[in-house]
């Protein structure tokens, strides 16, 4: 009788932890789908002395567009198109619910009475522009992943736009090589092309005065 007490209490003890351990194992899941998963910041990254972000994707023509939505997508001048302007006097942007194609003129920048065109990424519709970069061109060369953001499209087909553009790894190549042929056109601009710690000068055309800013820039914008 006392075995068969003993053995009992055992397997009472047993039914026990076996219960709360299936318990535990049924709460696991509930918890793991509470816990918020970890905000991935936007990866930049400092090339030729250039700034190159993961999240947006690069035309050959120096713009950059980003994907909010299905169909909407940001655009804006990349960091190398903003440095190489240098000191804008104005940018013309273009009007909301006018179409554009991918490869084709989107806005124009003004400076010393020169004028330069830069490219869409994106082919759609025009839903938005950027009001303060229209009063203060200056913020498109000074903060050009950001505020200085200049329209939005309303790209149908942006999936297919995507794929005609450089993200990632292609991306830093194309622009370490953009760099070098601005440094081998160029020579003078090497070393603002590497100040501080890699990182280029704000304006770059102020380093070559005796060169035609339109042509150097239209080179470079397909334009």
């Amino acid at each position: 009788m006392t075995v068969i007490m003993v053995l009992l209490t055992f397997a009472i003890f047993l039914t026990i932890d076996y219960v709360r351990g299936q318990k535990k194992l049924a709460r696991q899941p509930v918890l793991q789908a509470l816990r918020p998963e970890p905000a991935s910041g936007v990866v930049a990254a400092i090339v030729a002395g250039f700034q190159v972000r993961d999240n947006v994707r690069y035309h050959a023509g120096h713009t950059w567009a980003l994907s909010e939505s299905r169909e909407l997508v940001r655009v804006g001048m990349d960091d190398f198109a903003s440095k190489l302007i240098g000191k804008i006097d104005s940018i013309s942007l273009p009007q909301r619910g006018r179409w554009v194609r991918q490869g084709q003129k989107i806005w124009t920048i003004f400076r010393d009475g020169k004028s330069v065109d830069m490219v869409s990424p994106i082919e759609g519709t025009i839903t938005d522009v950027n009001e303060s970069v229209a009063t203060n061109p200056e913020l498109a060369r000074k903060d050009p992943y950001g505020e200085g953001w200049l329209v939005t499209v309303q790209a149908p087909d942006s999936k297919l736009n995507f794929r005609n553009l450089l993200g990632g790894t292609l991306a830093r190549l194309w622009t370490e090589s953009a760099a070098l042929q601005l440094r081998n056109k160029l020579p003078m601009l090497a070393g603002a092309m590497a100040q501080d710690g890699g990182v280029a000068v704000d304006d770059l055309t102020a380093h070559m005065p005796n060169e035609d800013w339109a042509e150097i820039t239209k080179e470079f914008f397909l334009a």
